[in-house]
């Protein structure tokens, strides 16, 4: 049995002085059935919330910056830069009570790039609340140890293939960078990811590594 979701979407374009500064798209997830009332109620609330902060960065402290440089580029004859806010979602996983997504919010906000933050939910709908990942290793103390492990095996597989991609001290950034809520469940087992920069340059992307099954 999977629940029903569907992805909202706000977005708008913000003008200063006649020309769009800023655009925003945010994405989220809402339950439109389960059998779960309350676990879909709190997970409607907290994506909604999400969204409100969101569309709020967007509006306030976001176009300030963005009204700021468009000042100065107006001054000193430089084009004019649109600032973007984008959030899209992606349910990786959706089996009777169990969910679980990620969503990536990109800005642009001047530079050579954008950035992109990925951040991760996973929810136990019986229960109504959000599953920490040592649920999923039960009887296993060292799961953490195990998880590193796994990580830099990975990681030491992939540059014998060729995919030299990461910074040559990985194995110190994967324990240095390693956060509990960075995982998500999908139908392959439990990912975990580690951000722009964290153990690999930006052109590399978020990096993700697949450490055990989900039960």
């Amino acid at each position: 049995m999977t629940n029903q979701i569907k992805i909202r979407t706000a977005e708008k374009e913000l003008y200063y002085q006649g020309d769009v500064i800023v655009k925003y798209v945010i994405h989220y997830p809402e339950i439109i059935t389960s059998e779960y009332e309350e676990g879909k109620r709190r997970f409607n609330h907290y994506n909604r919330e999400i969204a409100l902060a969101l569309k709020k960065f967007a509006e306030g402290e976001f176009y300030e910056q963005a009204r700021q440089t468009y000042e100065y580029n107006k001054q000193n004859g430089y084009p004019i830069m649109v600032y973007e806010l984008v959030r899209e979602c992606d349910i990786t996983y959706n089996y009777d009570k169990i969910v679980s997504l990620y969503s990536d919010e990109y800005t642009f906000a001047g530079g050579a790039h954008g950035n992109t933050l990925r951040k991760s939910q996973t929810w136990d709908l019986e229960y109504a609340v959000l599953l920490p990942l040592q649920v999923f290793f039960r009887g296993n103390p060292y799961y953490l140890l195990d998880i590193i492990k796994q990580i830099n095996e990975q990681i030491a597989d992939n540059i014998k293939a060729g995919n030299d991609w990461y910074f040559e001290n990985y194995c110190q950034l994967v324990v240095e960078n390693f956060r509990l809520e960075n995982y998500y469940l999908t139908n392959e087992g439990i990912v975990v990811y580690f951000q722009q920069y964290d153990i690999a340059p930006y052109s590399s992307g978020i990096q993700i590594f697949l450490v055990g099954e989900v039960r």
